[in-house]
């Protein structure tokens, strides 16, 4: 079982980590450029950018879900079907987001507090990166079904060459070309279809006999949305609810000053450098989940639970121990602005309890999303989203900051202990 869950783990942890290791790299290049005000825009930017994506994110977790159970269950032609239904909502919604992005940028940023400056920089990014919305959802889809269909290294090779040419174009565009953020901005839209194209290519190279299987009167029958889009509207729900959270501890923040602003958002890459870790897990958790459940095979599903849970205790002792020991030095990489860095020293303690805190909800999230439990996993996090806000709400009087942080601990402990209760129910209906 280990050797199963490492096979998929493994590739999903290289093709996660680039990821926070992209942000960083573009934070390490706003973070020497000639103002602080950067690291704020990248920061508002990113974060309307997480919420207008991540609604999306059902494109990953549902297509997931479904091709994995239809791999399990050997069904080729629901696999055709889930990926066709999947990219077809991609594509349209990516087209949407275009045609909206000027209403877009005029409501989010007017929610998202921050000082003039900050907002100028980040609608810069905003106007560029916008462009890519069609490839990053057309890679959901194929991110999920790859893995649905229990295949981790074309996501793995795909993202890492994604991030090699952002990086390559980031540092060409704002350093070569004196971009500056627009051009951080340019890279990652031209890296984001860079990585589409080259999924549909390996697609057609790997997978092109599934076109026998391809029926597009499937796109046109109402009915076959159903379950998809049943399950999806919970993911939706619940990725609102996540996406809420995020939000608005990064406004929080920006209320606070564009100081706490730049130090949050420095913080907040430790947290996104350890969920994509645990995703690494949660990918393999909804792969194998989803197959052991097309089989009809409760008792190797029980047995999957179990490992899984033990490399997440490992994973979240090894980050600990990382942070404890090396955060220091880690922050100074990324910004050579010592009032940040010095600022920073109030609030690393609530990053040394990120892993415990929150390895439990990124492990049952890909349980659930493979068993497609999506009602369940939509209510634990609306529990924890409304206990992040009692807190914050009752308590911020105190300490802002310090307030937001023990809100956003608290949210991720949450999510899981509610998740553990609701979970021996979904075993058992998974046979």
């Amino acid at each position: 079982m280990n050797k199963s869950i490492l096979r998929l783990a493994i590739p999903n942890i290289i093709s996660n980590i680039t990821v926070p290791l992209l942000g960083i790299v573009d934070m390490f290049i706003v973070g020497h450029m000639d103002s602080e005000d950067y690291i704020g825009a990248i920061a508002l930017a990113t974060m309307l950018f997480n919420f207008i994506y991540w609604s999306f994110s059902f494109l990953r977790m549902g297509t997931s879900g479904f091709t994995a159970q239809a791999y399990g269950a050997k069904d080729h032609q629901e696999q055709s079907n889930t990926l066709l239904r999947s990219l077809a909502v991609a594509m349209a919604a990516g087209i949407l987001i275009i045609l909206l992005q000027y209403f877009i940028a005029l409501v989010g940023f007017y929610f998202l507090n921050a000082e003039p400056v900050v907002k100028v920089f980040a609608h810069e990014y905003f106007y560029i990166y916008i462009w890519a919305a069609p490839a990053v959802l057309g890679m959901y889809t194929f991110n999920g079904w790859y893995v649905g269909m229990q295949n981790a290294k074309i996501p793995m090779i795909v993202a890492i060459a994604v991030n090699i040419v952002n990086i390559a174009l980031s540092f060409t565009f704002v350093y070569g070309f004196g971009m500056k953020i627009k051009g951080v901005a340019l890279a990652s839209a031209c890296a984001q279809y860079t990585g589409f194209l080259s999924f549909l290519l390996i697609w057609n190279l790997k997978y092109g006999w599934l076109k026998q299987y391809f029926n597009l009167s499937v796109l046109k029958d109402i009915r076959s949305y159903i379950p998809f889009f049943k399950v999806n509207s919970d993911i939706f729900i619940r990725t609102m609810a996540l996406v809420a959270v995020t939000t608005f501890f990064m406004s929080a923040s920006a209320k606070s000053g564009k100081d706490i602003l730049a130090v949050n958002a420095l913080l907040m890459q430790m947290f996104i450098l350890f969920s994509y870790m645990m995703d690494g897990f949660a990918y393999a958790a909804e792969a194998l989940t989803g197959k052991y459940i097309g089989e009809n095979n409760r008792l190797i599903l029980t047995y999957l639970v179990k490992r899984l849970f033990t490399w997440g205790v490992c994973i979240a002792i090894i980050f600990t121990l990382i942070y404890a020991i090396f955060l220091d030095p880690i922050l100074a990489l990324i910004t050579d602005k010592q009032n940040i860095l010095a600022l920073s020293k109030s609030y690393q303690f609530w990053v040394l309890l990120i892993p415990v805190a929150g390895f439990s909800a990124f492990l049952w999230d890909g349980i659930f999303v493979g068993a497609t439990a999506s009602h369940q996993m939509r209510n634990s996090m609306l529990i924890a989203v409304t206990s992040f806000f009692i807190i914050y709400f009752t308590f911020s009087y105190l300490s802002p900051n310090n307030i937001l942080w023990l809100a956003f601990i608290v949210y991720l402990a949450l999510r899981g202990i509610v998740q553990t209760f609701m979970a021996p129910a979904i075993l058992n209906d998974s046979r």
